[in-house]
C-alpha cells in the first residue's frame, strides 16, 4: 500500500506537466519558450529554498549543479526547441522513449541488468504515445530531432545520476528539488535574455498561467518527482512520464474541444498499460533509500521506519 501511494503521488508530476500545453497556448505570450522555462524554474526553486533554508555542502555543490543542468537547465530549452521545430507530437514521441534511455543508463551507471519485459514495456509505451500524438503533417527537422533526442538523454541521465547519488544525510526531496530548479533557472536566465530579449508585458491571465506553472507544475511537481525517485527505482519513475502526453491529449479533448480518434484511444490504452506494467517489480526486490550514494542496509530501513511509526 505504501508503494502504491508513492507511485500515485509521483504520478501527479507528469499529470501536472500534461496541462502545460493548454496553459501555454491559452494564457501565455506566444513565442517565448525560454522566458516560460525561466519563470517555471527559478521562482519555484527560490521558493523551495526559502522553505527549507538548506544549501548544498562540499561535493554536493558539484552534484547539484550537474543535476540542475541535466534535469532543468538543458532539458527545458532543448525540449522547447524540439517542440517548436518538430511536426505535431514528434518531440513527445522521442521523449516517450525515455524509459529505454533510463534502462540503458541504469545498466551502465547502476549496474542494473535490464529485463526483456522492461525493454518490451518501453517499446509499447513509446508506440502507444506515438498513436496518440503523431500527426501526418510536416517533415523531420534535423535540429529539432537532435534537440528532442538530447532533451530525452539529458533528463534520463539526470534521473539515473540522481538515483546513483541519492541525497545528503538529513536532506529531503524538497531541498533537492529546490537546488536543481534554482541552478537550472540561473543557467536558463542568460540564454533567455540573449535569445528573446527583455521579458514581455503580461496581463492578468498570463500572470495566473505563470503562477500555476511555477507552483503546481514545477515546485510541487518536481518535489513529488524527486520524492518518488528516492523511494522507487529509476525505471519505475521514468515509466510514469508517458502520463504527461496522455494528460495533454485528454485536456485538449475536454477543455479545448480537440477530437480523439479511435486510433488515439488505442494508443492511450497501450501507453497507460505500459505505464502500469512499468511499476511491477519482483516481490523479492525492495527499493531502499540512497543516502550519499549508498543504499541503507535493510535492517536500518526497518529500524528507521519502526521509529517513525512509534513517533
Amino acid at each position: 500500500m505504501n508503494r502504491a501511494a508513492t507511485v500515485l503521488l509521483t504520478a501527479l508530476a507528469p499529470f501536472s506537466w500534461g496541462t502545460t500545453y493548454a496553459v501555454t497556448t491559452e494564457f501565455l505570450p506566444a513565442d517565448r519558450p525560454l522566458f516560460t522555462a525561466l519563470t517555471r524554474a527559478l521562482p519555484a526553486g527560490l521558493l523551495l529554498l526559502a522553505l527549507v533554508r538548506v544549501l548544498p555542502r562540499g561535493a554536493w555543490w558539484g552534484k547539484a549543479t550537474v543535476l540542475g543542468a541535466l534535469n532543468i537547465g538543458a532539458f527545458f530549452p532543448l525540449l522547447f526547441l524540439a517542440a517548436y521545430r518538430m511536426p505535431g507530437g514528434m518531440a513527445a514521441v522521442v521523449s516517450s522513449a525515455g524509459p529505454l534511455f533510463v534502462v540503458a543508463l541504469s545498466a551502465l551507471l547502476l549496474g542494473q541488468r535490464p529485463a526483456a519485459r522492461t525493454l518490451l514495456t518501453g517499446v509499447v509505451a513509446a508506440f502507444g504515445v506515438s498513436l496518440v500524438v503523431l500527426k501526418a503533417t510536416g517533415g523531420l527537422d534535423a535540429v529539432g530531432l537532435a534537440a528532442a533526442v538530447a532533451s530525452t538523454a539529458s533528463m534520463s541521465a539526470g534521473l539515473v545520476l540522481a538515483k546513483k547519488w541519492g541525497s545528503p544525510a538529513g536532506v529531503g526531496p524538497l531541498a533537492l528539488a529546490g537546488w536543481q530548479l534554482t541552478i537550472g533557472g540561473l543557467l536558463i536566465a542568460p540564454l533567455a535574455l540573449l535569445v528573446e530579449g527583455a521579458p514581455p508585458a503580461l496581463d492578468g491571465a498570463a500572470v495566473g498561467g505563470y503562477l500555476y506553472l511555477a507552483l503546481a507544475g514545477t515546485a510541487v511537481a518536481y518535489w513529488l518527482w524527486f520524492r518518488g525517485l528516492g523511494r522507487l527505482s529509476a525505471t519505475q519513475v521514468t515509466f510514469l512520464a508517458p502520463l504527461s502526453p496522455l494528460t495533454a491529449a485528454v485536456v485538449g479533448w475536454a477543455a479545448l474541444g480537440e477530437a480523439l480518434t479511435a486510433l488515439q484511444l488505442v494508443g492511450m490504452a497501450l501507453a497507460f498499460g505500459a505505464t502500469v506494467a512499468g511499476q511491477l517489480t519482483p516481490r523479492r526486490t525492495e527499493v531502499t533509500p540512497v543516502v550519499d550514494g549508498r543504499r541503507e542496509a535493510p535492517e536500518k530501513v526497518v529500524a528507521r521506519r519502526g521509529a517513525a511509526v512509534e513517533g
